[in-house]
């Protein structure tokens, strides 16, 4: 669903470990690595939305995780001309984000990257939060950037 502006609702999520390392995806196939992401189906709160990519994309369940904190605003990015298809360029700009920012409570084992038939990812790994994001596709970079901005005086309050 596109807003009016050309942008597609979208849920992206930051899952934190006991360490306050995040996880990070590399894409199949791809030598790119971000963090997991989806649209916002009609009829489905983001929080629905969020715990539905959550397990498509990483294979974990509501009762893996808690939700600790989110972003207040819609986070946006444009997606360059030659990632969109030919028939929606004219009216597709972007993505439009509100962020999750996730407790791990479940184990790594329960990190399963097929959970669906559509894989996302082929490979994880934990990174230091402030990790820099030369490893995400530059387009994204911004958005992740604001996100974490957001979001790190939840796990880091000594820093604001």
């Amino acid at each position: 669903m596109l807003d009016s502006e050309g942008y597609r609702s979208n849920v992206g999520i930051i899952i934190a470990n006991c360490k306050n390392e995040i996880f990070w995806g590399k894409r199949i196939k791809e030598n790119s690595w971000q963090l997991p992401q989806g649209g916002v189906k009609q009829g489905e709160s983001l929080e629905e939305a969020m715990y539905r990519e959550l397990h498509e994309e990483v294979g974990l369940r509501p009762e893996h995780v808690r939700i600790i904190g989110r972003t207040k605003e819609w986070l946006h990015y444009n997606v360059p001309m030659n990632f969109i298809r030919k028939e929606c360029r004219g009216f597709y700009k972007g993505q439009k984000q509100i962020w999750f920012l996730l407790r791990l409570i479940g184990q790594d084992s329960d990190v399963c990257l097929y959970s669906t038939r559509h894989p996302e990812f082929d490979e994880w790994k934990w990174r230091d939060y402030w990790t820099t994001l030369d490893v995400a596709i530059d387009f994204k970079r911004k958005v992740y950037s604001q996100a974490l901005k957001e979001l790190s005086v939840i796990l880091f309050p000594s820093r604001t």
